[in-house]
């Protein structure tokens, strides 16, 4: 009886624990809004330069699908050099590994768009951070 009373214990101990993160990005510009750094938690939740804010389910999918999708060049720490002319960097720290490149690196693969646009979508929708 002690042993199953343990048991249980242990399991619910185990239940209710804070939700790790998917991802952090950072992005930085010339403009005051390009500025922003993100961290998507797995809860729902995505904090904005500090500032919690719920996700809507749908970003919170991208952001899985995301985290997915970066993972395997996040493992090489892939770092895409910065060409002239470039207007917004990047950089996302996850738990494979970290990646970083700019809107004016070549050749940029998908995932690091579909960043770009995941990123703006946040900062926007949810963080009411606008661009001009």
């Amino acid at each position: 009886m002690k042993r199953a009373a343990l048991a249980l214990l242990l399991i619910l101990a185990g239940c209710g624990g804070p939700s790790g993160d998917l991802f952090e990005v950072v992005r930085t510009g010339t403009d005051r809004n390009a500025n922003v750094t993100l961290v998507v938690s797995d809860d729902g939740f995505v904090t904005c330069d500090g500032r919690r804010k719920t996700l809507p389910p749908d970003l919170l999918l991208r952001a899985r699908q995301l985290t997915r999708d970066l993972s395997p060049q996040a493992e090489l720490n892939l770092t895409l050099p910065k060409r002239p002319g470039a207007v917004l960097s990047y950089r996302a720290r996850m738990a494979a590994g970290t990646i970083a490149f700019s809107d004016t690196s070549r050749p940029l693969p998908e995932s690091f768009a579909d960043l770009t646009v995941y990123t703006k979508d946040v900062a926007e929708g949810v963080c009411g951070l606008t661009r001009p």
